[in-house]
């Protein structure tokens, strides 16, 4: 990694800070809206790139709130990791609706389901709610940026890295 891309990444990272800090009312204090900017890390720098910010935006915004999952929140960073990996994937391969329905139902279903055996059905119910609000919002922070700034960054030439 040379120092352009881990400029552009440590800016990323910290957009994910920024979005850290607008918390959406969950059981659990770290749904934010810090994951919109790994997505659109995925859809134009590359999956590798957006799980990267993805796992660290996380466990900042964890991090923010106390860490209230304790090391759970790890678990958490490797799934955010993984389903924005996958929604870079599929965004990239020009499946732009199935990345969207991907990231949505996995991050708002599918993720918390360790939690559905760990902590109980009313914690994974409580959570829901909030996580589909979450989902959304960072997805469609995404979207709506995603074009605007693909244009940018193609005229600098950081498309792909």
């Amino acid at each position: 990694m040379n120092g352009k891309q881990a400029s552009i990444l440590a800016v990323f990272i910290a957009l994910s800070v920024v979005g850290a800090l607008i918390k959406i009312p969950a059981i659990v204090g770290s749904v934010a809206i810090d994951v919109f900017p790994a997505l659109i890390a995925a859809a134009l720098l590359g999956s590798r790139s957006g799980a990267i910010i993805a796992s660290f935006g996380h466990l900042l915004s964890a991090l923010i709130v106390g860490m209230p999952l304790g090391p759970f929140h790890l678990l958490i960073a490797v799934e955010m990791a993984g389903l924005v990996w996958i929604f870079g994937s599929f965004y990239r391969l020009n499946r732009k609706k199935l990345a969207i329905m991907t990231f949505i139902i996995g991050n708002a279903f599918i993720a918390p389901l360790p939690f559905l055996f760990l902590l109980g059905n009313g914690f994974y119910v409580a959570l829901v709610p909030a996580l589909v609000v979450g989902s959304l919002l960072n997805i469609g922070l995404a979207i709506v940026l995603l074009p605007r700034l693909s244009l940018i960054f193609e005229k600098k030439g950081v498309v792909g890295l």
